[in-house]
């Protein structure tokens, strides 16, 4: 019923360092890039960036949304590859800057890290491996998994309305996550090129609509378990505008089950024409 392996968490080699495979004799290993949406991120970027593998990193990209508290001064500081936003256009709109970078930089596997340090760092390559391995299309952080949800401090409201949402997702799609709005995921090149992500919101339901057009497109998803922290400088969605992102989140399902059942193609479900349309 699912294709989505759930291994145990093994925090021990989290950050292990990264061999070759050219010095092995094998393949060359995939263009891994990190890419950072960010917005009024000073305060928690270098912990951030800090606490990244320290080895087979290619690029680490962050587009600064029009940030007005020295995020991308700090970030040129820090040797990260800096795109700013003249204007802010909200965490989906950040996001296509990301993608579309990224796959033009040449990048096979792109993980998208919060600079908020919410979601741990170290575990990159547990989200890089299985798509290296060639077991999905795209790797999700996990929170629901391992049962350490509330370790971190996250909210039980926020919990309870991520439980909701994930069942209405899993029906909606016939398929089985057990979250769909974790902000820690990887997506391999073949993923991004198949969807057309410039067609989605600029809003918070861009995390939905992505997923939802990679299982319309016949994508494999794998999840990992992850720990988060919840704090004063991490980014959080408070409790009215997690009312409206999960109302949004409702109107993607049902415009994708219209689309299932041959009575309407929404905008975001449309095939990007091609590679070149994406990364315009």
């Amino acid at each position: 019923m699912t294709d989505i392996p759930t291994p145990a968490p093994d925090h021990r080699t989290s950050n292990r360092p990264r061999v070759s495979s050219v010095a092995r004799g094998e393949e060359p290993a995939p263009c891994v890039m990190v890419v950072m949406p960010a917005y009024n991120a000073a305060r928690t970027l270098r912990a951030t960036v800090e606490d990244l593998p320290a080895e087979g990193i290619a690029e680490i990209i962050l587009v600064d949304d029009a940030s007005r508290d020295g995020t991308p001064e700090l970030a040129d500081a820090l040797g990260l590859t800096v795109i700013r936003h003249p204007r802010n256009l909200g965490y989906g709109g950040n996001q296509k800057t990301c993608y579309r970078e990224a796959l033009a930089r040449g990048a096979d596997i792109v993980v998208m890290v919060h600079p908020d340090h919410q979601y741990n760092p170290r575990l990159v390559f547990q989200l890089v491996d299985p798509i290296t391995r060639g077991d999905c299309d795209a790797a999700l952080g996990s929170r629901m998994l391992g049962g350490r949800y509330f370790e971190g401090g996250m909210p039980r409201w926020k919990y309870c309305a991520n439980i909701a949402l994930t069942a209405a997702f899993n029906l909606a799609t016939g398929r089985f996550l057990t979250e769909c709005h974790s902000g820690f995921r990887a997506y391999s090149r073949r993923y991004l090129t198949s969807v057309n992500f410039t067609a989605n919101s600029n809003s918070f339901v861009f995390d939905v609509q992505i997923l939802l057009q990679g299982m319309d497109a016949g994508m494999r998803f794998y999840e990992y378990p992850i720990d988060t922290r919840y704090f004063a400088e991490a980014s959080q969605v408070r409790f009215l505008a997690g009312t409206r992102y999960g109302l949004s989140i409702l109107v993607a399902l049902a415009a994708y089950r219209l689309h299932r059942m041959g009575l309407w193609t929404p905008a975001f479900l449309r095939r990007p024409a091609s590679v070149e349309e994406i990364s315009a």
